[in-house]
């Protein structure tokens, strides 16, 4: 018997298989190593990144040895990299977002605070003008959406479990980005700054090695993806 999965690549495995995405039909009892050695004998550049590869069955982090079922939906996920907000959010809710158009950090700073704050802890990561010693143009960033977001939510779970903070806001931006952009922000707002503190580098550390997000710089003499953390759960 046989039995059909969906399959995604990002980032530098896309790049590889020259897809992002098919069906494949397996027989039945098939494991996620059996589907990633099927693409690896087809584009034997893949099995290098074996080591380096996490995958995820119906978004959720998998083990390579997990038996597949049919009408799964299984990505092969590379190191990760390490707009607005939407219009209506009402200021009293913690903001979590991948958007494609500049991220307003002074407006989100203002729908987050409020008179209970005594600290409101702000991290920006900007792209900038080098990589190494090469002259960096601009960058692209994609994700696996629905995942990402996903992860990013357990992310905030943890935060207001570890952390005595009140809210937070944690976005990304998606697609080209130029020199000076911000690419990702964590602001953290909360009664004392010890809090803020932790709970905002815990956000960044945290989100930068389980967040599907990839990064794809682009010099004057061609374009790479930017190497990173590999995923994990």
């Amino acid at each position: 018997m046989t039995m059909h999965v969906r399959v995604l690549f990002f980032g530098r495995l896309k790049d590889i298989v020259g897809k992002s995405e098919e069906d494949a039909e397996l027989s039945e009892g098939a494991r996620v190593e059996d589907l990633f050695a099927r693409y690896s004998r087809s584009f034997p550049e893949l099995a290098q990144f074996r080591a380096s590869v996490a995958a995820s069955v119906n978004r959720e982090f998998a083990e390579w040895r997990a038996p597949l079922s049919s009408g799964d939906e299984v990505a092969f996920l590379p190191p990760v990299s390490g707009g607005a907000v939407p219009a209506g959010t009402a200021a009293a809710e913690n903001l979590i977002a991948l958007i494609r158009k500049p991220i307003e950090t002074p407006e989100i700073i203002a729908q987050l605070k409020s008179p209970p704050d005594g600290a409101v802890v702000v991290f920006e990561g900007i792209v900038r003008d080098h990589s190494g010693n090469r002259a960096t143009l601009y960058l692209e960033y994609e994700a696996y959406e629905p995942m990402a977001i996903d992860k990013m939510r357990e992310i905030g779970v943890q935060m207001r479990d570890k952390f005595s903070i009140r809210r937070f806001a944690m976005i990304h931006r998606l697609g080209r980005l130029e020199i000076g952009e911000t690419s990702v922000l964590i602001v953290v707002c909360s009664a004392h700054r010890a809090a803020a503190f932790d709970a905002c580098r815990f956000g960044i550390d945290t989100l930068k090695h389980t967040v599907p997000i990839w990064k794809k710089e682009f010099f004057r003499d061609g374009a790479v993806w930017a190497e990173g953390e590999i995923p994990s759960a």
